[in-house]
């Protein structure tokens, strides 16, 4: 009996094992083993927060193209296409100045000076040309003066809008309409000193060819300017005098050639000390609104800061800037522009 007391648990035991394994190998296959302990894995640390902000695009750099070695023809350079007649009398070729829009790098910047511009009817003339052959003839004679692309975009919507929209780019265009679908092709040539802007473009229906050569320079004053008793005769009649002072394209740097009016307007503030004046800056329609708003404020400050460098209190002076608003004639054309870019004297 004691026998059978110690070998029923044995039994009994090697029974529950065949069973618990059977019960194992039923088990559904989907049931998911228990995964085997492993040392806990730190999570990545996160990065750490970057107040950085993306530079801002440089503006581009004339000076980023190389002087030509080139002997360089009499401008505008170039004869015309073989086969292709103007379009344009000879007489209305050339501009003695105006402003014309240019891409460099990626934005539509304002070029002054002296511009010669030609049109050619493609699908007309001794022979035809295609878009590319037209083009490509203007780069490679341009190349073998010495000239560079500086062109990285075309006239998108978004290059007009920042420029301040197609309608105002379009009041002083020679060259192919200002849309994505008229390409064109800038180039500068640079010699001592001396900078030629160049725009090669097509524009379809019929296809037309254009090129445009501007030299860049100030403009040549032909009108004489006001003196001091000129100016306060008008003060004193009026309560401000209109002014015309060069300035480097859009931008607030007083050219050399303003410093015998700033002479003037010294003497007129000398000779009567009681007199105080606000300076106030004005532009012509061309370009965004806002621009010229901030530039014509930054030209009057110009203006006060050179005045105050010749002697005069500040606290006579103050200044203001209305960029467009204040039109004096239509900026439809390039002379009625002209007079809208001023600065005024007005007394205090």
């Amino acid at each position: 009996m004691p026998v059978v007391t110690r070998t029923l648990p044995l039994a009994c035991l090697l029974m529950g094992v065949l069973w618990l394994s059977a019960c194992q190998r039923d088990a559904p296959a989907d049931t998911p083993a228990p995964a085997p302990a492993t040392a806990a894995t730190p999570a990545p640390a996160a990065p750490a927060p970057t107040t950085d902000t993306p530079a801002a695009p440089a503006e581009f750099d004339p000076a980023s193209v190389p002087d030509s070695t080139a002997s360089l023809p009499p401008f505008p350079f170039f004869k015309s296409p073989d086969g292709l007649d103007s379009t344009f009398d000879e007489k209305d070729k050339l501009v003695n100045f105006d402003r014309h829009f240019f891409i460099a790098g990626d934005k539509a910047v304002a070029v002054e000076g002296r511009i010669f511009h030609d049109r050619f009817n493609l699908d007309g003339g001794a022979r035809k040309y295609s878009d590319i052959e037209f083009r490509r003839n203007y780069e490679n004679a341009i190349q073998a003066l010495g000239g560079k692309k500086i062109n990285t975009s075309q006239y998108t919507y978004a290059v007009m809008d920042a420029a301040g929209g197609r309608d105002a780019l379009e009041k002083t265009n020679y060259a192919a309409p200002m849309n994505p679908d008229a390409p064109h092709d800038i180039y500068l040539i640079r010699q001592g000193g001396k900078e030629w802007w160049i725009d090669v473009s097509t524009g379809a229906f019929p296809l037309h060819g254009y090129v445009v050569v501007l030299e860049r320079e100030g403009m040549k004053q032909s009108l004489g300017f006001l003196d001091a008793a000129a100016m306060k005769q008008a003060i004193d009649k009026n309560g401000r005098v209109a002014l015309y002072i060069n300035f480097d394209v859009d931008k607030a740097t007083l050219r050399p050639d303003a410093q015998p009016i700033l002479a003037e307007i010294d003497k007129l503030l000398q000779s009567d000390p009681a007199l105080k004046l606000s300076i106030e800056g004005h532009t012509d329609n061309t370009g965004a609104p806002d621009h010229n708003q901030t530039l014509s404020a930054a030209r009057a400050r110009s203006v006060l800061g050179a005045l105050v460098g010749l002697g005069i209190d500040p606290a006579r002076l103050q200044s203001k800037g209305f960029g467009q608003d204040k039109p004096l004639a239509d900026n439809a054309s390039e002379d009625g522009r002209a007079k809208n870019r001023r600065v005024e004297l007005v007394k205090i």
